[in-house]
């Protein structure tokens, strides 16, 4: 009697892919939302002035309400570092190097998060009473460990942004971010290019909205993106 065929171990059933889909979507949804933790600082009266102060300051050491943003950041680096194992893990639920650049990028920004919500800074030049460091320089407020954990965490999400968004152009996979994401990141771009711009010239420029800018349209990006991921068909 003819034995019947089982299908492969390695390969995703439908409905197995389907619900790894809706998890990574849920995961980078929930990344979306709290990195955006942010905005709640208009809850707070007596805060710093959102025009002209960085998002490292509302959870810089001693600062009220700074286990929230903490939080936030948190859950957005567990959130993105969950989204990045179920893509990739056991069975990669990916097609092409630029989607699966896009979910270790992802993976990266997650602990680069985890590892800025670690490790804040100490004070705020101009706000805190003897705060040792000198406000001079590009992002003076920046000038610790935490600066580069920061870079780290930006740069991979612009890596994962841009590696998914080609991968949305060269195949039939998270078309979403064809228009919505490209336009999106057009938005992420400027506002980069504002704060690194204006940080160089003398005068008032807004960096602090910018940056928010800057960090909000990430957030707005995220959100699409799972979007995008949970709206995925196809047959493993």
């Amino acid at each position: 009697m003819q034995s019947t065929s089982t299908e492969p171990a390695s390969i995703d059933s439908p409905r197995r892919y389907s619900a790894r889909l809706w998890i990574a979507a849920i995961a980078i949804g929930v990344a979306g939302l709290c990195y955006s933790s942010w905005t709640l600082e208009h809850l707070w009266a007596g805060g710093l002035d959102p025009m002209r102060t960085f998002l490292s300051e509302l959870d810089a050491a001693g600062r009220p309400h700074r286990q929230v943003y903490v939080a936030g950041d948190i859950i957005t680096a567990v959130a993105a570092m969950v989204a990045m194992l179920v893509l990739s893990l056991p069975t990669p639920a990916v097609r092409g190097y630029r989607s699966l650049i896009a979910i270790i990028a992802f993976g990266c920004f997650g602990a680069a998060t985890l590892a800025d919500a670690l490790m804040p800074i100490e004070c705020i030049p101009g706000v805190d009473a003897d705060c040792p460091w000198e406000p001079s320089g590009i992002f003076p407020q920046l000038h610790h460990v935490h600066a580069l954990t920061s870079s780290v965490a930006v740069i991979s999400l612009f890596t994962a942004i841009i590696a998914a968004s080609l991968a949305s152009f060269a195949g039939d996979r998270w078309r979403l971010l064809r228009v919505a994401g490209t336009t999106i990141f057009g938005v992420i771009v400027v506002s980069t290019a504002w704060m690194l711009i204006a940080d160089n010239l003398t005068g008032d420029y807004r960096l602090g909205l910018a940056q928010r800018i800057q960090v909000g349209a990430m957030s707005v990006w995220m959100l699409v993106w799972a979007v995008a991921v949970v709206r995925e068909r196809r047959s493993p």
